[in-house]
């Protein structure tokens, strides 16, 4: 028993019965026992409630929820401000149950004044929703119902609301009903379309009975003139037009069409309807259908439609912007004295970049060109400068003027202009426009002060700042203020320390930046270093190496348990591996200094130090930094030396070989598809460094750091290890070997061609920054480029367009290789062509036309000669090709378009092939 219940003990036998019964959850009795306090006996026993409650918030027992609940009660009674009351209800420790519906709550709440409960249900209504659907709305609304208080309208009251009605359960009547006699519905429904978050919820039906999913019901309330109508459609198109999760959008899209307004309502509402052509395809689709019925009808100025078709004909969804040139067709037909207006609207559709709707376009207005007169040609003859090349000549033949910056042309049409004539004059805006080189940030000057790095340290770990060069001044710092003044450095970190503890024990994802904390423990005393402890008891594990530890987390591992034996043992001015640059490089003239340093100060580098150092040690080595390291005489400074003299790591010789990773094992019918034992990869195998260079006393790079350039022989262990690791890579993997991208992109092949072959998320962010590391750049870097541009998933297409980009500006792309391989992953079916569209499109649109170009050029043969002339999407690269061949004044025939061509055929492929070999025809 604690010292306040002793106290109140003291004081009477009710309070102690109270207090018994709060023990033991006994919560039927606790109304009864509080009607026997008085004022003070109440205020006294609050004290004691309050060390209980302390008491049972690690008590998840059953008994000690049982006993949750009856302290609830009883603390609800003798609290005598509604302030205090409402607080201690809504405790986040009371929520492993709803207990605001409980009879004994209610009980006791109504035995209170009522202007107590109208503020403690007012308090409590302003509190959120828990996240797991516990809250004490039962209550608040149960003291409005029963007071006639002013109704909350605050969002947690009207999500409660809305929640409560939408889980009832039992034999109940259909929703519309409930809500018919319920008198809070006409304050809250409206309110209801304020919230998020609600899609599910309004369009799951409780039961097939009409009324019993909200979007019917609230159409019937309305109907009943239970809520008003016309404000219900006016806060629906306010909801559509705020925007919001798709789910959510598409749920209030259905509550206005069961509303069904009518023609006149909705063109009160035109403006409205306008906006929405811009939002979400299913509310364009819907508005584009009203607006066309109301413009049929004469309710609208015809003003509306070129209104409308400017917003539509710019969108990429091809299904409405074909209908848009159907109601252009119509309104024409309806009424010709609109045929200028309407030909010139459709014409905003040359610029779209499907030339199939370029072609609708050019239909429709060539249909109703007579009748627009010639006062719309110039405006025509402009607008169709933006035509795919293939529509060139039609547009002529139209217009009555050259389109395409040509005078004229043969039969093929002469388009983007010839080689060195006036077409060439025109076409000199689409030369090629690549990123800027910019060379790799300098890491800066070391941490200077024990301050100066808590605040570094802080960063880190807050999530501000987690790139390589943060991390690696970091650790760097440690080692640095551990070595001048170890006392101080103590004193600096112990607030980060509490803000961020060291959990330490065992651990089951890998090594990361964040596991820096050890070193900051092994400062501060708070953890032995792990080398030490296994040296001493030849056992244990490192707290930094679990079940799921990565090449990568090993070596990371390696160099912070090292560094937490260096802080506390013989403490070296300054780590070896501490990048010069932001990719992870170090210069060999700065990593001569710091071992000449090291031989100066008598001490002995680490070796996993000096591991990581080596490996990040760039080739090409100037003739000073090569005589600087020949001057060192300590082991590590003829290593390096010899290192520098021999090139370091040579370059591994990468191998093209086709791999099946699901044929003859269970992995893909594990995951629900057969598809997965069909699939074929491009992959690479390289041999691996097998036991590495030796130095020149013998030495070699330790186990982990060997491990990092294994062979790479596929297989379908490899291939299911990928598919199961729980693969979370960072900046810091590449910064490991700043100068081997292609040994990298080799390992890592099969996570990147998941993203394509297996719709994984999440690698492609890996492939900016191995374009921006050094190293030769072969077959691996351009395979992994590949799978990278046909991902599933738009952030990862992203990412390998930024790579590609990064290689050309360059020079390191070889456009013949990467169009090669795309065309066998297409051919292959890995890579669907609507991705590469969609991955290629955008490079092209930044200017990148020749480097776009020389990939597609390459990949055509592939493309064309083993891929169905139905396959989505090919259509599409052919028009692209086409484009950039245009742009780019590109000339030769391709054979195997030249054969698609000819074949004939009115099929979108055939159509982009003809264009295609026009314009390479010149």
């Amino acid at each position: 028993m604690s010292t306040g219940e002793n106290a109140v003990v003291e004081q009477a036998g009710p309070v102690e019965e109270l207090l018994a019964a709060v023990r033991v959850g006994h919560i039927e009795a606790v109304p009864e026992l509080l009607a026997g306090l008085d004022r003070a006996q109440r205020r006294a026993c609050l004290v004691a409630l309050k060390e209980l409650r302390k008491d049972l918030r690690d008590d998840w027992s059953q008994s000690g929820i049982d006993a949750r609940g009856a302290l609830l009660v009883a603390g609800a009674g003798c609290h005598a401000g509604p302030a205090g009351a409402a607080a201690w209800l809504g405790g986040t420790d009371f929520g492993v149950r709803d207990w605001g519906r409980h009879p004994a709550l209610l009980e006791v709440v109504e035995a209170q004044p009522q202007e107590w409960q109208i503020e403690v249900a007012r308090r409590l209504a302003e509190r959120p929703v828990r996240s797991w659907g516990w809250s004490m709305h039962a209550l608040s609304e149960s003291i409005v119902r029963r007071t006639g208080c002013a109704v909350p309208v605050s969002e947690p009251f009207v999500r409660g609301w809305f929640a409560a009605k939408a889980t009832e359960t039992g034999p109940r009547p259909p929703l519309v009903e409930r809500l018919r006699v319920d008198l809070l519905t006409p304050v809250l429904l409206p309110l209801v379309f304020e919230l998020a978050d609600i899609g599910g919820s309004l369009t799951f039906r409780r039961s097939p009975r009409p009324g019993d999913v909200w979007t019917e019901a609230i159409a019937g309330l309305a109907a009943a003139g239970v809520v008003d109508r016309a404000a219900l459609i006016d806060r629906c198109l306010a909801r559509l037009l705020r925007g919001g999760r798709p789910a959510d959008q598409r749920a209030f899209l259905e509550v206005l069409r069961a509303l069904d307004p009518t023609p006149e309502e909705y063109a009160a509402r035109v403006r409205d309807l306008l906006a929405l052509l811009d939002g979400l395809s299913a509310l364009a689709t819907h508005a584009q259908g009203v607006l066309a019925g109301l413009d049929e009808a004469g309710l609208i100025e015809p003003e509306v439609l070129v209104e409308a078709s400017a917003v539509v004909l710019f969108r990429t969804e091809k299904k409405l912007v074909r209908a848009q040139l159907g109601w252009l067709e119509k309104a024409a037909r309806r009424a010709p004295g609109r045929s200028g207006p309407v030909v010139l609207a459709a014409a905003e559709a040359f610029g779209h970049a499907d030339a199939t709707v370029q072609e609708r376009a050019l239909n429709v207005v060539a249909r109703h060109l007579e009748g627009a007169g010639e006062s719309v040609l110039p405006e025509l003859r402009a607008a169709a400068e933006v035509l795919n090349p293939v529509h060139h000549r039609r547009a002529r033949e139209l217009f009555g003027a050259p389109v395409g910056g040509s005078a004229g042309g043969a039969a093929g049409g002469s388009v983007g202009g010839s080689a060195g004539g006036e077409g060439d004059e025109a076409d000199t805006g689409w030369d090629e426009i690549l990123p800027s080189v910019v060379e790799p940030s300098p890491v800066g000057e070391p941490i200077g002060s024990a301050t100066e790095l808590a605040e570094e340290l802080s960063a880190l770990l807050g999530g501000r700042e987690s790139g390589v060069v943060v991390f690696e001044r970091v650790l760097d710092g440690l080692v640095r203020q551990a070595h001048l003044d170890r006392a101080a450095l103590i004193e600096a970190l112990e607030p980060v320390r509490q803000a961020y503890p060291w959990n330490g024990g065992s651990r089951w994802g890998d090594c990361t930046p964040r596991d820096v904390l050890y070193v900051v423990a092994a400062v501060a005393g708070g953890t032995p270093p792990r080398r030490l402890w296994d040296f001493l008891s030849g056992h244990g594990r490192s707290p930094l190496r679990g079940g799921q530890t990565t090449v990568h987390g090993a070596v990371l591992a390696a160099r912070l348990e090292e560094a937490a034996w260096q802080v506390t043992a013989h403490r070296p001015p300054y780590l070896l591996a501490t990048p010069t640059d932001a990719t992870g490089a170090i210069a060999a003239g700065a990593l001569v200094e710091r071992i000449a340093g090291y031989e100066a100060a008598g001490v002995t580098p680490g070796r996993a130090d000096l591991c990581a150092a080596l490996l990040r040690v760039g080739p090409g080595t100037d003739p000073e930094a090569l005589g600087a390291a020949g001057a060192l005489t300590s082991p590590a400074g003829r290593w390096l030396a010899h290192w520098l003299r021999t090139g370091g790591l040579p370059a591994q010789a990468s191998e093209r070989v086709l791999f099946a990773p699901g044929r003859g094992s269970k992995h893909g019918r594990h995951y629900g598809d057969r598809w997965w034992e069909d699939v074929q990869r491009t992959a690479v195998a390289q041999p691996g460094i097998g036991a590495g260079p030796k130095g020149p006393d013998g030495e070699r790079l330790a186990a982990e750091f060997r491990k990092l350039l294994d062979g790479t022989e596929p297989s379908v262990s490899r291939a299911r290890k990928a598919y199961d690791l729980a693969w979370a890579p960072v900046p810091h993997w590449i910064a490991m070997l700043p100068w081997h991208r292609e040994e990298l992109a080799a390992r890592w092949l099969d996570h990147l061609a998941m993203g394509a072959d297996r719709d994984e998320r999440g690698a492609g962010r890996l492939l900016p920054l191995l374009a921006e590391s050094g190293g030769p750049a072969g077959l691996a870097v351009h395979l992994v480029l590949a799978y990278g541009l046909g991902a599933r998933h738009a952030e990862d297409r992203t990412g390998a367009v930024d790579a590609l980009l990064v290689l050309a500006a360059r020079g390191d792309l070889d456009g013949e290789l990467l169009g090669r391989e795309l065309g066998e992953l297409v051919a292959r079916g890995t890579v669907k062509p609507t991705r590469l569209v969609a991955a290629l499109g955008p490079a092209a649109e930044t200017g990148a036309n020749r480097t776009v170009w020389s990939v597609l050029r390459a990949a055509l043969p592939g493309l064309l000669g083993t891929a169905e002339p139905s396959v989505r999407g090919l259509g599409d690269l052919l028009a692209l090709a086409t484009e950039c061949a245009r742009r780019t004044r590109a000339r030769g025939p391709v054979a195997e378009v030249t054969a698609v061509a000819e074949r004939g055929g009115s099929g979108r492929v055939a159509k982009e092939a003809r264009g295609l070999r026009d314009v390479l025809a010149g």
